[in-house]
């Protein structure tokens, strides 16, 4: 059994896409990443919640942001807020650090 996990930030830019990328490969997952803001590269959808099964945001106003445009597209999902600011590059080495040691708690064991 395959879970689908969406990494959500602001423009999904920088840090969604590196939570993406790390998380690839993870036995067990599909990833896919999304922007909550206008002009996001991938902006979050209802399909695109619809398909999720663990949801992370990188911080209290994504999830905040999240509830309010798409409440009832939440409905029995799981949304983890990593608390990772936006002060990182793609693929930024110190965001793949804290990735690497707060998202593998959450998912499933490969």
């Amino acid at each position: 059994m395959v879970m689908n996990v969406l990494f959500i930030c602001s423009q999904n830019r920088l840090r969604s896409p590196t939570a993406e990328q790390v998380f690839a490969n993870w036995p067990g997952i599909e990833t896919a990443s999304a922007g909550l803001n206008k002009g996001a590269d991938n902006p979050v959808t209802p399909e695109l919640l619809e398909w999720a099964q663990l949801i992370f945001v990188m911080e209290r106003r994504h999830r905040s942001k999240l509830s309010g445009k798409f409440r009832r597209h939440l409905a029995g999902k799981r949304v983890v807020c990593l608390e990772i600011p936006d002060e990182f590059d793609y693929m930024d080495p110190g965001l793949v650090r804290i990735l690497e040691a707060v998202v593998p708690r959450h998912l499933p064991r490969g």
